[in-house]
């Protein structure tokens, strides 16, 4: 799976855009000094997100939206289309 089919997937499950996520961690007090395992409990309580997804957002809220290139342009089940992931959600897209 690729790292922005996770954002997206997190998106289906829950009903909020990566970015509304975004926003109510950062209402929680949550940074990107925040530990991980504090992010996942929240996003597992409230949402019923498992680790695999909680971690893909936890990389968001603690490193931005941009990810390395390995995988941008590859044909395997990783690729990604930029290096720069969405977190506007997929209506905008």
């Amino acid at each position: 799976m690729s790292f922005q089919a996770y954002l997206d997937t997190i998106e289906k499950k829950t009903g909020k855009t990566p970015a509304e996520l975004l926003a109510e961690a950062s209402a929680h007090g949550y940074d990107a000094t925040t530990k991980a395992s504090v992010v996942l409990e929240w996003l597992k309580t409230d949402y019923d997100l498992g680790r695999g997804h909680g971690m893909a957002f936890f990389h968001v809220l603690k490193n931005g939206t941009e990810i390395s290139d390995k995988h941008v342009g590859s044909t395997g089940t990783h690729r990604d289309p930029s290096t720069t992931l969405r977190v506007d959600g997929l209506a905008n897209r």
